[in-house]
């Protein structure tokens, strides 16, 4: 298209509505430092909405939109299905269909053309890198691309109910934002209450859990270790896996996508797969996907 032209109207509101899904948490965090400073008051109650609302919709992403929706890696319930659809939905990282289609693609040319997030490939030395890693962390979310969610997520397309939760995606960023408040406000009557607890447990979670997620984009395509061979870049970090959630175990994700434990070291945390096999041992889950020490000893370095 010629760089001159006005793009069509849906491309300017999704382009704005992507804007907005970036820049307002990055503000929201921002304002949460800034009146907490201002106020020289830090409520427990809000550490504690920040990290429950992290963990919540941290697992929404890692183990539901990514280790369930996306690669399958266990089979479970209707409800806890859609919980966990709703759950990742409040992490403001896109609808369900449209991420795991685009996540389907990261896979299928994972450091090749057609990687929508690759941070490879973007000219050479220092500079090349460090615009390969920012369209990794964010620059690729802000370009409105295809996902083909037609060839990548048909299965989730014909699930009515998965249909409607991505439809009512914004309700559910709403749902994220205005529940913290309320228990801010419980927590202290009045507006000053329910503002932080809005700001820590709403905006400043998003911004955290997003960028924590887009991380492993860029750094575990680049920076980290690699314990198996698979066809791409992908890397092992050690900060990104205790952040990430267990998600940061990239190269082993890379090496056996369907697996639902990342972190296969005894050493290598990863909190979804302890999520995931306590659901398993409450019944909650089944068929969950584990590798034997051949598939390991298969392909490891």
């Amino acid at each position: 298209m010629n760089s001159a032209a006005a793009p069509p109207q849906g491309e300017r509101y999704h382009r704005l509505a992507v804007l907005a899904l970036v820049t307002i948490p990055l503000l929201g965090f921002v304002a949460a430092v800034a009146v907490s400073w201002r106020l020289a008051l830090l409520r427990p109650v809000d550490l504690v909405l920040l990290a429950f609302f992290y963990l919540v919709t941290g697992l929404g992403i890692t183990g539901g939109y990514h280790r369930l929706f996306c690669h399958r890696s266990f089979r479970t319930s209707s409800p806890l299905r859609a919980a966990l659809a709703i759950a990742g939905s409040m992490a403001a990282e896109g609808p369900l269909i449209r991420w795991v289609a685009g996540h389907r693609m990261h896979h299928n040319h994972s450091d090749r053309e057609g990687d929508p997030h690759s941070p490879h490939h973007h000219g050479d030395g220092v500079r090349g890198l460090l615009r390969g890693l920012w369209h990794a962390q964010l620059g690729w979310f802000l370009k409105p691309h295809s996902q083909d969610v037609e060839r990548y997520a048909r299965d989730l397309l014909q699930d009515p109910a998965l249909v409607r939760i991505d439809r009512l995606f914004l309700l559910w960023v709403g749902v994220g934002l205005a529940v913290p408040a309320a228990v801010g406000m419980a927590a202290e009557p009045g507006w000053q209450g329910a503002l932080l607890g809005f700001l820590w447990g709403g905006l400043a979670r998003i911004f955290l859990v997003q960028h924590v997620t887009w991380s492993i984009n860029s750094i575990c395509h680049v920076f980290g270790s690699r314990s198996y061979r698979c066809a791409d870049k992908s890397t092992n970090n050690w900060v990104c896996g205790i952040v990430g959630l267990g998600e940061g175990w990239h190269n082993n994700h890379h090496a056996f996508p369907n697996s639902a434990r990342h972190g296969l070291k005894w050493w290598q945390l990863d909190l979804t797969w302890l999520f995931i096999s306590t659901l398993e041992r409450l019944g909650l889950v089944w068929d969950v996907k584990r590798l034997s020490r051949r598939r390991l000893a298969a392909k490891a370095l």
